[in-house]
């Protein structure tokens, strides 16, 4: 053992010989910051595989490109720029996290037509975060989605950004007014 102290004192006074420790302290402050700050940084969801058979829960019955005024449809008018599970399948609804989670303070936005009556709408689409993955409702529809440059209209970013964790569950859909 004395072998491993002696290695170790002079590891150890040769450090302190050629750093200070106002440098020291400055260095761990940095890995501190930046193993703190790390879980803050988007992901990237994009490279989830897609399913090879729709799921279950979506209705095969109408036209691909219909739109739907069922809100558990992906082709639902709302869904135009969503990339994600809908809330619909997962205990929530259109609008409404499900129980257990919590909608995050940050959003993408797109703009989609209300078949019902011509208008278009500025949407507002939130990542339900504080569980894992619904698993239900797929639904990647990437309608007006911009490159990551433009963060504030992707979809390909998880949005749990002030939530009180990163778990994304599903996402929703709320109408913020008239576009245009």
């Amino acid at each position: 053992m004395s072998k491993l102290d002696d290695l170790t004192e002079s590891w150890t006074r040769n450090a302190a010989q050629r750093r200070s420790r106002r440098g020291f302290l400055a260095r761990l402050a940095g890995v501190l910051t930046a193993t703190t700050a790390a879980p803050l940084l988007p992901i990237d969801r994009s490279g989830r595989a897609h399913a090879a058979e729709p799921p279950t829960e979506m209705p095969t019955t109408a036209a691909p490109d219909a739109p739907s005024d069922d809100p558990s449809d992906c082709e639902y008018w709302r869904y135009c720029g969503i990339d994600g599970y809908l809330c619909n399948c997962c205990g929530g609804g259109p609008a409404l996290c499900p129980p257990g989670t919590t909608a995050s303070a940050t959003a993408w936005v797109g703009t989609c037509m209300n078949p019902a009556d011509g208008l278009t709408y500025l949407i507002a689409y939130n990542d339900c975060c504080g569980t894992g993955d619904c698993s239900r409702c797929e639904c990647w529809r990437n309608e007006g989605q911009t490159p990551i440059y433009s963060p504030q209209r992707n979809n390909d970013i998880i949005w749990c950004f002030g939530a009180p964790t990163m778990l994304y569950n599903c996402s929703i859909a709320r109408v913020i007014g008239r576009a245009g």
